[in-house]
């Protein structure tokens, strides 16, 4: 670290108004990850919310990520905190009374006015604590290593309101600061599962509340490069790829670029063997078909390096081609092939390996 690099980080942390830890680097005093101050979070006996149906699981261990969801229920207009908190118990009946777990989902719920609030018992005595982590019911296999936060309403194509932004922006800064979790690894549940929440008006915004987080709690930022949400009626490169990709896997489907009925079923069964689709975690139930995505992905993108071939081979060609790198889509992983690999990773400026991994994958993808 350079003086400069001090002075910088100096600047940003006074411009946060933020407490520090102050450190030495190479003899020049310099500043640690900044304190964020905790929001006013209220818990679930000021919600009034219910006895979970069962224990509890409190993990002696950190969360490594964020999980922004949207609840998929209506706009409202009402932004009181009477309201958030009538959401909160409508959210905790539904997840308890319909999805049969033992409590609500996520951790904490944002409301449209603003309020934060504790979402699952023992969420918020973790999160302060800053060593503990609430496995909730969320995310898949992505409960015990992620917070997870429901944010009112419904983004599909709707505006996010300045007051659940702001909320949002101050909880996931905490998050942040508490657990040590690196500002990128804030995710939309459909970087994980095959759906479409948080919507997608919130979920374009990740990138801003990555950026915003890292400023106010004084830290870095690396956007991260996820996994893309396929839909019904969605057609081109990118449906080509995933076909070519279903019938290495072993799935009868055409390769003819559209997401239609036996490309979903076949997709379907990918994502349900990979248990990428689960009960809603939203207030209300909503119906997803036919959507590929998130960790489904993993299951049919080999690692393809020099002398494969086949038809993963043929979806990696196509995804060149649609990203303007010029090869023939013909199912073998030769000279040609690795050059325009090592070409695109160059353009990207990741390591040039010539290896199509999971890296790639999602860069070819995206």
């Amino acid at each position: 670290m350079t003086l400069g690099d001090v002075r910088v980080a100096r600047r940003v942390l006074l411009a946060g108004g933020l407490a520090a830890t102050a450190v030495t680097v190479a003899g020049v005093p310099a500043v640690a990850r900044p304190r964020v101050l905790a929001p006013s979070i209220s818990s679930t006996a000021e919600w009034d919310a219910r006895d979970a149906a069962g224990s509890i699981e409190v993990l002696d261990s950190k969360p490594d990520k964020i999980i922004v969801h949207h609840t998929a229920t209506s706009n409202a207009v009402e932004t009181s905190q009477a309201h958030a908190f009538e959401l909160c118990r409508q959210v905790q009946t539904f997840h308890m009374d319909s999805n049969g777990w033992v409590d609500t989902g996520q951790n904490f719920t944002n409301s449209r006015g603003g309020y934060l609030m504790e979402g699952r018992h023992e969420s918020l005595a973790a999160l302060r604590g800053g060593s503990q982590h609430v496995k909730g019911a969320h995310a898949g296999e992505q409960n015990s290593v992620a917070l997870g936060i429901e944010n009112e309403g419904t983004y599909t194509e709707a505006e996010v309101p300045s007051a659940l932004w702001d909320s949002l922006v101050e909880l996931c800064s905490y998050m942040v600061s508490q657990y040590g979790i690196e500002a990128g690894a804030i995710y939309g549940h459909r970087d994980h599962m095959a759906t479409a929440c948080p919507g997608d008006v919130l979920y374009a915004r990740l990138p801003e509340l990555r950026e915003a987080v890292a400023a106010r709690a004084g830290v870095s930022v690396v956007q991260p490069v996820s996994w893309p949400l396929v839909r019904p009626g969605e057609a081109g490169a990118r449906v080509s790829a995933l076909q070519w990709l279903l019938r290495a896997a072993g799935f009868a489907v055409p390769v003819d670029g559209a997401f239609g009925a036996g490309t979903q079923r076949a997709a379907g069964e990918v994502v349900r063997r990979r248990g990428a689709v689960g009960p809603s975690c939203s207030a209300s139930r909503v119906a997803e078909p036919g959507l590929f995505g998130g960790l489904a992905w993993e299951l049919v993108t080999p690692v393809l390096a020099r002398g494969a071939s086949g038809d993963a081979v043929r979806a990696a060609q196509v995804l060149l081609g649609r990203r303007g790198v010029s090869v023939a889509v013909d199912g073998v992983f030769g000279a040609g092939m690795l050059a325009a690999v090592r070409e695109f990773q160059g353009v990207r400026g990741v390591a040039v390996s010539g290896v199509v991994d999971g890296v790639l994958w999602r860069s070819l993808l995206g």
